[in-house]
């Protein structure tokens, strides 16, 4: 057992690519060298991951500008809150470490070194359970958590490429994908063992339990749907015709309508819960769009472009891409403390 000791703390549309051309401030921007120091004052700044550039980026909200960046471990990828609310937690997938950091202003708190492969995390709804996927080492690794330390449970090997991740509300059930060989995996986090794993098709991504934890939705990359998944009875129920590509997800927050980013289409979807059927495309996007987060307002959808070195800003009631804000390479996981809650019990 290994011990380590941390603080809790509808509609398609087009657009010019002539009008976004002013995104590019970031050559300017940089020239600049803005340091920490310049804006750990502003509050709720929103948080991007350029996993290609090892940083983190930080944009404020009201003008959509770059205000500077900070160092990361390479290959930061996902990122969570921590149950208190007072840090972010940034994991460093190569460097083999989580940084935690200010959710407001994104200045770094402090580094927990030794935590291998930490590609996606998240904590189980009674935040008794920290749990990683390293897609990177085949294997999930669980801790127990008191509120303030994680202690090493169990390390599990889970072949193949176990990576995005989410929890059923009963705290005893944590869902992993394994996008090489096609499956989900429920595991037990009470025995951390392996309940069963389903075949539910190409590369696998991202999860997303339906309110009432009646199906899991699974964005199903090397396809062009989300496979839905009667996980009580372990049954492919169908699947939701989304775009090529299908990869994550954002709730909307109107107990009706979840988000899914389309990578290869370039789109992303909207369907609805109860249907189970795709109600809206939102297109005219950069290509990859990934990670989102949704403004409190729920007026806005941000979302990272992971194949153009952008942010976007959508404006849900028209549906159009309003801004974009030129990032670093790869840009993956999205944070803003001033965010609408997340229905579903998930990681972001």
């Amino acid at each position: 057992m290994s011990r380590l000791i941390f603080q809790t703390s509808i509609r398609s549309v087009t657009v010019s690519w002539a009008s976004i051309a002013r995104a590019s401030l970031w050559g300017a921007l940089a020239c600049c060298s803005l340091t920490l120091s310049r804006f750990a004052l502003a509050a709720d700044n929103v948080i991007v991951l350029d996993s290609g550039e090892a940083q983190l980026t930080l944009i404020d909200p009201a003008t959509h500008r770059v205000i500077g960046t900070e160092p990361t471990g390479k290959e930061p990828h996902h990122l969570m809150i921590t149950p208190d609310g007072r840090s972010l937690i940034v994991a460093d997938s190569i460097s083999n470490n989580l940084m935690f950091v200010d959710p407001h202003s994104g200045r770094v708190q402090r580094r927990v070194e030794a935590i291998e492969d930490p590609y996606q995390l998240g904590f189980s709804p009674d935040h008794k359970w920290f749990v990683t996927a390293g897609l990177r080492l085949d294997r999930v690794d669980i801790y127990h958590y008191d509120g303030g330390n994680v202690t090493l449970a169990k390390r599990i090997p889970l072949a193949k490429t176990p990576s995005h991740l989410t929890f059923a509300s009963d705290n005893r059930t944590v869902f992993v994908t394994l996008q090489d060989t096609g499956e989900v995996a429920a595991i037990d986090l009470p025995t951390q063992s392996v309940l069963w794993k389903l075949h539910v098709g190409r590369t696998p991504a991202g999860l997303w339990m339906t309110p009432g934890d009646r199906y899991l939705l699974v964005g199903m990359t090397g396809e062009d749907n989300v496979a839905v998944v009667d996980w009580k009875h372990r049954q492919l129920v169908k699947k939701i015709p989304t775009g090529r590509g299908a990869h994550n997800f954002r709730d909307l927050d109107d107990r009706q309508h979840i988000a899914v980013s389309n990578r290869v289409e370039n789109t992303i979807s909207i369907l609805d819960y109860n249907t189970l059927t795709k109600v809206a495309d939102i297109t005219g996007l950069m290509p990859g769009p990934d990670d989102m987060e949704l403004s409190a307002d729920r007026r806005y959808l941000w979302v990272t472009f992971r194949f153009a070195r952008h942010v976007g800003v959508i404006d849900l009631g028209t549906h159009r891409l309003v801004d974009t804000i030129a990032v670093g390479r790869s840009p993956h996981g999205l944070y803003f403390a001033n965010r609408a809650p997340v229905y579903a019990p998930n990681p972001d």
